[in-house]
């Protein structure tokens, strides 16, 4: 009798046990989006929902600016010999018809300095020098709204902070009592807003950062090709 008790016992605590992991998988499988959805909910709709429209902007220029780099991004040592193997084989006009046929940036220098090219190296420096700085402007396109959105959601985010506190303070005075259950409100809502700014913030630094790093790369390679097109004029005039 005694083993049967012991038996049922055992197998009791295993369903309690069963029951609680299921309670807890459940919360588990309940958190992060559900979670996000409730605490954006309770940070208020106002300053909460102008930090999301910040970041699905901000990410929206992050990736077109990703996608417009990648797409500009040009082996250039390939071009190079290209453009060596026209000149010499085809002259100005057969170089210019590869730079035609190749995409990227680099590819429309070459061709910009390959039009001034029977007016001298020193015009076709200037060509390559001035339509650089036409396509770096390309590059760096709406990066500033970047970094603009970057510093406006913790802005936003502590602005809600101040009008959360300023909520907690009215709610003390309305009440004339300082208990939690009164601030405490607020200074959720004020806490809310400074968490979803500063994460925006984060978000769309990492993505200003490898805008950048992928920028200033491309400027590098711009301006060794450039050289090397200049040499290759060089070599072709003697």
């Amino acid at each position: 009798m005694k083993k049967v008790v012991n038996i049922l016992t055992i197998a009791g605590f295993m369903f309690l046990g069963a029951i609680q992991s299921t309670y807890a998988q459940e919360a588990a499988e309940k958190t992060f989006h559900q979670e996000l959805k409730q605490r954006f909910i309770e940070g208020g709709p106002g300053f909460m929902g102008i930090v999301l429209v910040a970041l699905i902007l901000g990410l929206a220029i992050a990736i077109e600016r990703i996608i417009y780099l990648n797409m500009a991004t040009t082996n250039t040592k390939k071009l190079v010999a290209n453009v060596d193997e026209a000149l010499s084989s085809g002259g100005v006009e057969a170089a210019k018809e590869v730079c035609r046929n190749t995409k990227g940036p680099v590819a429309s220098i070459f061709y910009q300095g390959l039009e001034r090219a029977d007016e001298g190296l020193d015009a076709a420096e200037k060509a390559v020098v001035g339509y650089g700085g036409v396509q770096m402007g390309l590059l760096e396109k709406n990066i500033s709204w970047l970094s603009l959105f970057i510093a406006l959601a913790p802005m936003l985010g502590f602005m809600g902070t101040v009008i959360g506190m300023i909520g907690a303070f009215d709610s003390i005075a309305i009440a004339n009592d300082i208990s939690p259950a009164v601030v405490a409100g607020g200074i959720k809502v004020a806490l809310l807003t400074t968490v979803f700014g500063l994460v925006v913030a984060i978000i769309l630094q990492i993505f200003y950062n490898y805008i950048v790093s992928k920028v200033d790369s491309i400027v590098n390679t711009m301006e060794d090709a450039s050289i090397s097109l200049i040499d290759l004029l060089a070599k072709y005039k003697k």
